[in-house]
């Protein structure tokens, strides 16, 4: 425990110092609590050999990762089957540890198992724990699919409130678009963000990509950046002929993801460009007719916060035409806390062929929201409101697809906007097969 504190002085010193950078600063409302003990706990305090932080992701077709943390050495093998208690089947996987600071991470198992059938729930033990029996629903074979939608967590009592309120949504998937835990180079609060997401994260995929938060680079000190996030949040960039962990992509039920990397190079001349490119040459709308992007720093944002950065201006002015000429229906991001969405659009203009643009940073984090819009709003902005809450991205059928965005008023998830989307494949002025 000691350490623990000294590492977290030692974070918050170089925080104010200036070796970390985490964007503009810009006033904020009064913030929520975050989430402490008795109901966090460290990772030393629970049974060594038992899995903690359980999150699941797809993994290539027909199979998932199974990820979790045990203090102890202990085998990379899941046991499971169709029925409670009774696991006919096995798989094994790797382990991996790092050290950030004077940090040394807990052993983080990675293991792939499937192949899997659609629209089933499984029952699974991780390691050599027979007590502890986890399950989760694999996603159906086609539409309809449920995607929950939600960038910024952190681990707030609103987060609490927004995890709430996406459990019983009953949703297949959840998309995060950058800026998990907020452990902001404090290692341990990654540990307790895998605590506070495991009821959930254990029982339908989580697919995230990153935002500045997941950065943790300190200059001179801690060079390599992403080193945590990468390590426990192993996503299936292999699958999808990535070189890293940072974008990939994953088709499910009739859709095609796109998780791309703020953070990363995007340039023209980037591997991150190129993959795109090549992977946006591979998708078939016969098979997959939905085709959504991810991102975190927004290409369109009425909001004060984070104007002029150039993980936005430049990342659209490299990519823009590449998502457009693939007619990508919807991109999601976060970064800034207030939820926005716009219209279709391209070049700045609304376009009926562009992707229509949603920022949903509003999942909870500490920092509070970002309540400062410009003034007047611009004409492709049709919704903006600095809450706190989630989005439901419902793939109905091949064609339409209706979006809802939740606020948490009062810990109240409130249905307050909702909007139907076409899929631009479908629509003949926009797609030629």
């Amino acid at each position: 425990m000691a350490v623990n504190n000294l590492v977290k002085i030692l974070a918050l010193a170089l925080v104010f110092a200036g070796a970390f950078d985490f964007g503009f600063s810009y006033d904020r409302p009064p913030r929520r609590k975050s989430l402490s003990k008795p109901l966090l706990k460290d990772l030393d305090e629970f049974d060594p050999a038992s899995p903690q932080q359980v999150h699941i992701s797809l993994s290539g077709t027909n199979k998932m990762r199974i990820s979790w943390i045990t203090s102890d050495e202990t085998p990379a093998i899941v046991k499971y089957g169709i029925s409670s208690g009774d696991y006919k089947i096995s798989a094994n996987g790797s382990t991996n540890e790092y050290q950030y600071l004077t940090y040394n991470s807990g052993v983080i198992h990675d293991v792939v198992i499937g192949p899997l059938n659609p629209d089933t729930v499984y029952y699974y033990i991780c390691g050599t724990n027979y007590s502890q029996e986890f399950s989760f629903k694999t996603p159906p074979a086609s539409f309809p699919i449920k995607f929950a939608v939600s960038g910024d967590l952190g681990q707030s009592e609103w987060t609490n409130s927004t995890l709430q309120h996406i459990e019983k949504s009953n949703y297949d998937v959840l998309l995060l678009p950058g800026d998990l835990s907020y452990a902001d180079l404090y290692q341990p609060w990654w540990d307790t963000f895998g605590q506070i997401v495991q009821p959930m994260a254990s029982k339908r995929p989580w697919m995230v990509t990153q935002g500045n938060h997941e950065i943790e680079k300190i200059t001179g000190i801690h060079p390599e950046p992403f080193t945590s996030y990468n390590a426990r949040w192993v996503m299936p960039y292999e699958e999808s002929g990535s070189s890293s962990n940072l974008f990939y992509s994953f088709e499910v039920s009739g859709v095609h993801v796109l998780m791309l990397g703020s953070y990363t190079e995007f340039e023209h001349d980037s591997a991150q460009y190129n993959w795109l490119q090549a992977d946006l040459k591979k998708v078939d709308r016969r098979k997959t007719p939905w085709l959504i992007a991810l991102i975190h720093a927004p290409w369109y944002n009425s909001n004060e916060a984070h104007q002029g950065e150039y993980e936005s201006t430049g990342m659209k002015s490299s990519m823009e035409d590449l998502l457009y000429g693939a007619r990508v229906d919807v991109v999601f991001a976060g970064h800034v806390h207030a939820y926005e969405r716009f219209t279709n659009i391209y070049k700045d203009q609304a376009d009926k062929c562009g992707p229509m643009h949603i920022t949903i940073g509003d999942g909870g984090n500490r920092e509070g929201l970002a309540t400062k819009y410009i003034s007047p709003q611009p004409k492709i902005s049709v919704f903006r409101e600095a809450s706190f809450g989630h989005g439901e991205f419902e793939v109905v059928n091949g064609t339409h697809a209706q979006w809802t965005w939740h606020r948490n008023q009062d810990d109240v998830a409130v249905a307050s906007d909702v909007v139907w989307l076409t899929n631009l494949a479908s629509v003949s002025t926009c797609y030629k097969v």
